[in-house]
């Protein structure tokens, strides 16, 4: 087993280690890439779920980083620490990335906006803009600044109190605040 005559033995042992696997798998050997989706991929599915709390959504997260270790296996090395800590690791990049595309929309969704007006209408829907920038520019200056970067931005709580220098709660609780007056400015 190894290496014969310069070149990878297909029959792989079953404690291959992952160099072994790796290097098998830039050659193209789909069994070693089998071999490592059956050792790693339980991990990478367990982040991605718990980041993303989406069977569904996990499953993408997991297909994408096996499909990036089947394409680019040399920015997978053994030297960089273990290939499951590293595949764990994209696994959560993977999923945060996709909290944070569909993030904006899904916090704009959250805010209901009840208005007794007839939405369809351009005319209503610029005079509900007015409103809500005319309700923006009421707020004090550190509730819209972190309004705006979170909504527009799409940053995270723990980013918007890094920008800005205020604990994680004060944040929270300004955002809060602002999503309550912007509520009842559209309360009919």
């Amino acid at each position: 087993m190894g290496l014969q005559t310069g070149v990878f033995d297909t029959a792989q042992p079953p404690t291959a280690d992952d160099a072994y696997l790796l290097a098998l798998v830039q050659s193209g050997d789909e069994q070693a890439l089998t071999t490592l989706f059956d050792r790693y991929s339980r991990i990478v599915y367990s982040v991605a779920l718990r980041v993303l709390s989406d069977p569904a959504s996990a499953e993408d997260v997991l297909q994408g980083v096996f499909m990036q270790l089947w394409r680019t296996p040399g920015s997978f090395t053994a030297d960089g620490g273990s290939l499951g800590g590293g595949l764990a690791v994209l696994a959560r990049n993977r999923s945060v990335e996709a909290l944070r595309r569909k993030r904006p929309s899904e916090l704009l969704a959250a805010i209901a906006f009840a208005s007794p007006c007839n939405l369809s209408s351009e005319v209503e829907r610029n005079r509900l803009a007015e409103r809500a920038r005319t309700f923006l520019h009421r707020l004090p200056s550190e509730n819209c600044k972190s309004l705006e970067m979170a909504f527009f931005d799409g940053l995270t709580h723990s980013e918007i109190a890094e920008m800005t220098g205020d604990p994680v709660a004060n944040v929270k609780t300004t955002l809060r605040r602002a999503l309550l007056t912007l509520r009842e400015a559209f309360q009919p």
